[in-house]
């Protein structure tokens, strides 16, 4: 049996992607005999017709349309063995682990992720969600390459990408809604506070609790504000994570005479620079790029 190449391929598939073979002719530079002759060498291998002829226009049999679905997977996976190639070649690393702390807004997050996977299209990307020092804790044990953390560590690079507004909320009918003057801390600590717990797994820290009387611990941001949604408690959730259901009446801020909004910094985290490969110094780029949006808004 005949062997079918990948360049015979190529050219069949030149000739379905630009109309004909005069067309396919005249963009891949090749004759339209040398064209014609590789369709003509997969028809006979396969014993089947690719293309019919319908006035001026060839247009593709049932048959060829089968084929042309098998070429194409067949043509991406050879340009994918490829790019490995040039990828190894070039020192591109092939995986980027990232830990990136929940109260970072996800939306400009998937924009970086995506811009860098554009760029680097065999690049896998591990993340690792965390809270308060878990993106840390997950760098010093050297099990990713970048964090996003609230937390700094001075043996480490870091620096401030952002700041994090946070705002006092309950439910509208909560009852802390029923005070007649402007609230104090001590008025919140007789009411259970809802507080994410820190994800790392030694030295942990209580960030933001107020030492209440009752207080729900939970291990994500989305289920804190389920709960106080739900009227369950309070709880101070970056404003725009929570921003639709301000606008809905879902949540209302708190009367708080002091410190009902709240400024988080987010710091950027990384150990040896020289050490992180074309990838991750691309994933830094696109993060510090859009992050001076998100201090501009």
């Amino acid at each position: 049996m005949l062997k079918i190449t990948l360049e015979q391929w190529r050219m069949f598939k030149a000739v379905v992607d630009h109309g004909g073979f005069n067309q396919a002719s005249a963009v891949i530079f090749k004759s339209q005999s040398s064209i014609h002759n590789s369709v003509g060498k997969i028809e006979t291998a396969l014993g089947v017709k690719l293309f019919r002829v319908e006035g001026r226009k060839t247009r593709l049999t049932e048959t060829g349309e089968l084929m042309l679905r098998r070429a194409d997977f067949l043509l991406q996976e050879a340009e994918r063995v490829e790019a490995i190639g040039l990828t190894l070649a070039d020192g591109v690393e092939t995986k980027l682990k990232i830990a990136v702390d929940e109260i970072f807004p996800q939306e400009i997050l998937y924009q970086v992720l995506d811009r860098v996977s554009e760029q680097f299209p065999l690049l896998r990307v591990e993340l690792m969600e965390s809270v308060l020092r878990g993106a840390t804790e997950l760098l010093e044990k050297t099990d990713v390459d970048i964090a996003v953390s609230p937390v700094v560590v001075k043996d480490l690079f870091n620096e401030e990408l952002c700041q994090i507004d946070f705002i006092a909320v309950a439910n509208p009918y909560h009852s802390l809604h029923s005070y007649d003057r402007k609230l104090t801390l001590e008025d919140l600590k007789s009411h259970r506070q809802i507080v994410v717990r820190d994800s790392a797994l030694s030295q942990q820290k209580d960030e933001g609790w107020l030492e209440a009387n009752q207080r729900w611990t939970v291990s994500h941001m989305k289920t804190s504000v389920d709960m106080i949604k739900k009227g369950f408690g309070f709880a101070w959730l970056p404003k725009y994570l929570i921003a639709s259901e301000l606008e809905e009446g879902l949540l209302k801020p708190l009367a708080l005479d002091v410190n009902g909004g709240r400024k988080t910094s987010l710091y950027l985290l990384f150990g040896d620079a020289d050490a992180l490969g074309p990838a991750a110094r691309c994933f830094l780029g696109e993060l510090r790029y859009q992050c001076l949006g998100l201090s501009d808004a």
